[in-house]
């Protein structure tokens, strides 16, 4: 079973994301109330806790949810190894996979900071179908399209 271990949110870009209690997913936008939220193919990001270990494994300081710029981390999937299109029951939400990883611009403070940015290579993004709110502790789960 998959489930979603943090919700992370930016207020304005640029800025670190950081964890909250829950978040609402509206249809064709993203996150309410996030920076990055649009009509656009990456609404949301994920990054699963698997593709953290990896890095961690190498620093010698904690790594928070949010510090990949990921708004939901997830542990029990390897994200990026699902195709574009697949879609994913997120809390409430129904979402749609449309992009495995993305170009990284390199000064960014995690890879700054640790040497390694998993976000480019392993993170995936999402465009919302069907609205709700998801939290911590709630199950991604994949749906038959």
């Amino acid at each position: 079973m998959a489930n979603i271990l943090a919700v992370c949110v930016s207020e304005r870009k640029g800025e670190q994301k950081h964890p909250v209690e829950q978040i609402e997913l509206k249809a064709d936008h993203g996150i309410v109330g996030d920076a990055h939220a649009g009509s656009w193919h990456r609404q949301v990001s994920l990054l699963g806790k698997e593709s953290v270990q990896k890095v961690q494994e190498k620093i010698d300081f904690t790594l928070k949810p949010g510090d990949f710029a990921e708004n939901i981390l997830t542990e029990g999937i390897i994200l990026y190894e699902l195709p574009v299109g697949t879609r994913l029951k997120l809390g409430e939400a129904l979402c749609e996979v449309t992009q495995i990883g993305k170009e990284c611009h390199y000064g960014c403070a995690i890879r700054k900071a640790a040497g390694d940015c998993v976000m480019p290579r392993e993170g995936i993004f999402v465009k919302v179908l069907t609205p709700g709110v998801v939290r911590p502790g709630d199950e991604l789960t994949l749906v038959e399209s």
